[in-house]
């Protein structure tokens, strides 16, 4: 009688099947759902503790300013009816360390609220001396006398007289750094001392003087935990959701990013991003124009486009920013309500992409798009800038004063007075490591692992059942169980047989042992029949041993 009469799975065979059923479901589960990005954008968005947030508010990077300065060569001869002879000095780079202090969460709408805390240091060893003496307009004295027309004669009158006994010119002479952080100016401290506080310039004249320290503005952003549109935007300055300085939208718009992180093109769809900068008094867009490559990751390329500053009759959303006695100019903008109300206007360094007439103008000015364009790069799935450069030119807007003697020959005129660079060139070692992994191993790794998974399952749970269909099978076919039980008798007969030959061998080793050890005394009782003859039995025929040897 057989003794298989159904089929008997082993607790191992069980166990590898289990095991089996459980990687083919969760290989196809994860290859199913776009678990990936759903683990990428929880630690993208920002909230305390998160990689992001680490990023963000200590990024880390090295953000270099650019400072160019025009000197004016015939300050002279301008006044006398020339253009203006500028020569470019520079660059004066400062690296700006900058970290978020104060930071607060706020779960009611999922916002976070900071200040900028920076710090900038003069690198010497990519500059030029910032004691280099330059020529530039007296900002403080043609901010005043571009004014005295609206003023009235009288006015006029007695602005001229305490200039001309205070013997202010038109031009002066001032180190680089001077002009960018701050030198002693007398209507500049007038102006602190009796200007309206919300219209009171600081205590010296410095283009760049409020950037260093933390700044007072408090700035509330976007988490992105209630959609990703506009994540990384501003949602609040100081209390208030829009710029105070302009009266209608979108001029009065907050809506952009610092420039720590971007709404994700591949979430938002979107070809327009916008970021906002304080001494920019707006926020600027940015407009997607390729695909590229940085450092092996992939980036998109977006430019500021070439209607963005003036000319509201081509840029119609550029309107609100005229003032009444504002021509709209190609390229040109008016930033003065956030200026102090001097008459300062932004365009792109060099004229660049502007009217023109404003190039025509002066002498020794040479636009380039590779040296004087504002671009980003920025990772379409994370929102990470890779590269960006934020290049912005000052302008002074000089109204001619006709009754003011010391300015009377300084006509109508748009004088470039300085142009920055902004931005990053690099990420660090650290940080291009995580986007590597996140945008570029990860979605490769993740599907293979997971089709290994679906094989690595499919392939233990089928060898499982094979095996037991062949049990199966055995206990089904009598022959076939009597040929398996044939092929266990003939492997047991074989281990017998191997182990009694094992065993006889032994015996023979120990026989032969025997043998050697009593063999020189037996041939010795041959040889002397009367040494001990008592004592000695041979166990072996002497006349046939002797014979042998």
């Amino acid at each position: 009688m057989l003794i298989s009469h159904g089929v008997k799975i082993s607790n191992n065979r069980l166990a590898v099947i289990i095991i089996g059923i459980v990687t083919l479901i969760l290989g196809i589960v994860l290859s199913s759902i776009p678990w990936l990005d759903y683990f990428i954008l929880k630690n993208l968005r920002l909230w305390n503790d998160t990689l992001s947030y680490h990023y963000w508010q200590r990024p880390g990077v090295i953000r270099l300013t650019k400072v160019y300065i025009y000197n004016v060569t015939n300050p002279d001869g301008f006044l006398g009816g020339e253009k203006p002879k500028l020569q470019e000095v520079g660059p004066f780079v400062y690296r700006e360390d900058m970290e978020k202090v104060n930071v607060k969460f706020h779960e009611n709408n999922y916002t976070v609220s900071y200040q900028h805390k920076k710090i900038l240091q003069f690198v010497p060893e990519l500059s030029i001396d910032k004691n280099t003496p330059i020529v530039t307009p007296n900002i403080p004295m043609l901010t005043l006398t571009s004014l005295s027309p609206k003023l009235g004669y009288l006015l006029s009158k007695t602005i001229s007289i305490v200039l001309t006994a205070a013997k202010l010119k038109p031009f002066i002479n001032v180190t680089a750094d001077q002009l960018v952080f701050g030198y002693d100016d007398a209507l500049v401290s007038l102006a602190h001392r009796f200007y309206p506080k919300h219209m009171r310039p600081m205590e010296r004249m410095g283009l760049l003087l409020g950037r260093n320290g933390t700044l007072t503005e408090v700035s509330n952003i976007k988490t992105g935990y209630q959609g990703m549109e506009q994540f990384g935007y501003i949602d609040s300055l100081n209390g208030m959701d829009h710029l105070p300085h302009w009266n209608e939208e979108p001029c009065t718009s907050i809506a952009g990013s610092e420039g720590s992180f971007f709404p994700p093109r591949d979430i938002t769809k979107s070809d327009v991003v916008h970021i906002y900068d304080k001494d920019l008094c707006r926020i600027i867009p940015l407009r997607y124009v390729k695909r590229v490559e940085k450092d092996g990751l992939a980036a998109d390329l977006y430019r500021l486009p070439n209607n963005s500053y003036g000319d509201s009759r081509n840029n119609p959303e550029n309107k609100c920013y005229d003032t009444n006695d504002y021509e709209a100019v190609q390229g040109l903008q008016n930033i003065s309500p956030c200026q102090y109300g001097a008459p300062v206007y932004i365009s792109n360094p060099h004229f660049y992409e502007s009217d023109p007439q404003l190039l025509d103008a002066v002498e020794g000015l040479q636009p380039e798009r590779e040296k004087h364009e504002t671009y980003f790069k920025i990772q379409p799935k994370l929102g990470v800038p890779l590269e960006g450069k934020v290049r912005i030119q000052l302008n002074l807007k000089v109204t001619r004063a006709k009754d003011v003697h010391p300015v009377r020959d300084f006509r109508d005129f748009v004088f470039p007075v300085m142009w920055l660079e902004e931005g990053i060139s690099e990420l660090t070692p650290a940080i291009k490591g995580w986007l590597y992994l996140a945008t570029v191993i990860a979605p490769h790794a993740v599907p293979i692992g997971s089709y290994l998974m679906i094989v690595g399952g499919a392939s233990a749970v089928i060898f499982s059942f094979v095996r037991a269909y062949q049990n199966f099978m055995f206990a089904r076919d009598p022959s076939l169980e009597i040929l398996e039980m044939g092929r266990r008798s003939l492997r047991r007969g074989s281990s017998f047989i191997a182990h009694q030959q094992h065993k006889l061998m032994l015996h023979q080793r120990d026989n032969y042992a025997l043998l050697r050890t009593h063999m020189p005394h037996a041939m010795t009782a041959c040889l002397d029949p009367e040494r001990d003859r008592d004592d000695v039995q041979p166990i072996i025929d002497c006349a046939a041993g002797i014979q042998e040897v």
